[in-house]
């Protein structure tokens, strides 16, 4: 579970945001698959909107572009990014999100494995509406500020509380990652961001860099399925 600061900045939120406040809006529980329909309480803006299609190519190509999200879930595919909206009494109950999905107006599919959510209203704009996520270690819950962003693996139990004041706007995506084993995956993330703090710091010589690179490129290469 990996915190991504201002992915978005306060002024392309609130671009976003203007935009989506005229979009058409829909029961996000007919978006939903399997028992995941039947806990799903909240809207989605509509996929098919010309409006909403370049607010979510515009976010998948900041998703792409962004180094931290690149290192956490070495995308091979993203789904175009959704977004959903909770008022008052909305909530989305406990559901793992789909193994497979399918690409909206194409025959292509991903396996979803890893979850991202981008928050697109600050946490004092709505009371509840938190993003409770199971792990071994116990819940978390999660409630960021406008324009940060959370990944975390799609095989996670999760859900979102209700909504008892206010609203709650967000984006939600999925990547198919090039390496499916959430262990390496995780374990190639913790070497490419020492690699990075390394080389931030300036103090560990250029041969050194050259050889944890050699071994991080490596692993990807032995473990990467295209």
């Amino acid at each position: 579970m990996i915190v991504i600061e201002k992915i978005l900045s306060k002024e392309e939120v609130n671009a976003y945001r203007q935009q989506l406040a005229n979009a058409p809006w829909g029961d996000g529980g007919n978006t939903a698959m399997g028992m995941a329909a039947s806990v799903k309480n909240n809207n989605q803006a509509d996929a098919t909107d010309n409006h909403v299609r370049q607010l979510a190519n515009q976010l998948l190509s900041r998703i792409g572009e962004t180094p931290k999200v690149v290192s956490a879930a070495l995308p091979n595919k993203i789904f175009p990014p959704c977004f959903n909206r909770f008022s008052e009494t909305q909530e989305y109950g406990y559901h793992v999100d789909a193994a497979i999905m399918r690409v909206p107006g194409s025959s292509e599919v991903l396996r979803s494995d890893m979850s991202m959510t981008t928050f697109l209203s600050e946490p004092e704009e709505y009371q509840g509406g938190e993003l409770i996520i199971s792990t071994e270690f116990g819940q978390q819950s999660i409630k960021l500020p406008a324009g940060y962003a959370v990944v975390y693996p799609s095989s996670s139990l999760h859900k979102v509380t209700a909504v008892t004041q206010g609203q709650r706007v967000a984006a939600i995506t999925w990547m198919q990652s090039m390496i499916s084993d959430a262990t390496i995956r995780q374990n190639l993330y913790q070497l490419d961001q020492t690699i990075q703090n390394l080389i931030k710091e300036n103090k560990t010589s250029r041969t050194e860099l050259d050889n944890l690179h050699n071994v991080y490129h490596n692993l990807i290469r032995q473990f990467a399925q295209l």
